[in-house]
């Protein structure tokens, strides 16, 4: 038994060197990254689990739904029953609509969080980083993690995005500057299906 202890010790010890670290990257490397799996990609689908921490509620809530993209400057949102939402990004303006209210709500975003101006960056090999945000990024095996904290005012603090190197999306989290925070996880991954504006419709 102590034999069988020690080399299950002596193996554990062994793989360690094996096991990938998270470490520092530069933010260039890490949106580079991002860049070349985002290369031949015209839309996604993917389903979700997200939980949305409130601070003034002091309460979690969690739920399950699906999100839809598509080059430049559409995203789609849509959480399912008990918390039922939809929300659309077009560029920086989000319009958020609720079942239980009359009419949409709509949020102007500054500029420099709109889509079209980050997959325009994308849209070549990055040479320089973006003016008005800080970015760090950090690299585990094939996954990168890029954070991202616009030197404004706006609404969002940072958000922080982990990746596969091909492209696809693991987990999102956006932290408010009224400390709200939101975790965003993505499965089944589908690229390139064709998403029409009827995709992306609110209603």
């Amino acid at each position: 038994m102590k034999q069988c202890t020690r080399f299950l010790m002596a193996l554990a010890v062994s793989l360690l060197p094996l096991v990938a670290q998270a470490a520092p990257v530069p933010p260039l490397e890490g949106l580079e990254a991002l860049r070349r799996g985002f290369a031949d990609l015209r839309d996604f689908t993917a389903d979700i689990s997200q939980e949305k921490h409130l601070t003034l509620l002091k309460r979690k809530m969690t739920s399950q739904g699906v999100v839809r993209f598509r080059k430049p400057d559409l995203f789609f949102m849509e959480l399912y029953p008990p918390h039922a939402s939809r929300l659309l990004l077009r560029d920086n303006v989000l319009t958020l609509s609720y079942p239980e209210e009359k009419g949409p709500q709509q949020l102007t975003l500054p500029p420099e969080e709109g889509l079209q101006r980050w997959f325009a960056l994308l849209a070549r090999p990055v040479t320089q980083l973006p003016e008005g945000v800080d970015i760090q990024a950090e690299r585990q095996g094939e996954s990168y993690t890029l954070t991202v904290a616009p030197r404004d005012s706006g609404p969002v603090k940072t958000f922080t995005l982990t990746f596969q190197a091909d492209g696809r999306f693991k987990r999102l989290v956006i932290e408010e500057r009224n400390n709200d925070r939101t975790v965003i996880t993505f499965s089944r991954l589908r690229r390139n299906t064709g998403l029409t504006d009827r995709d992306f419709r609110l209603e």
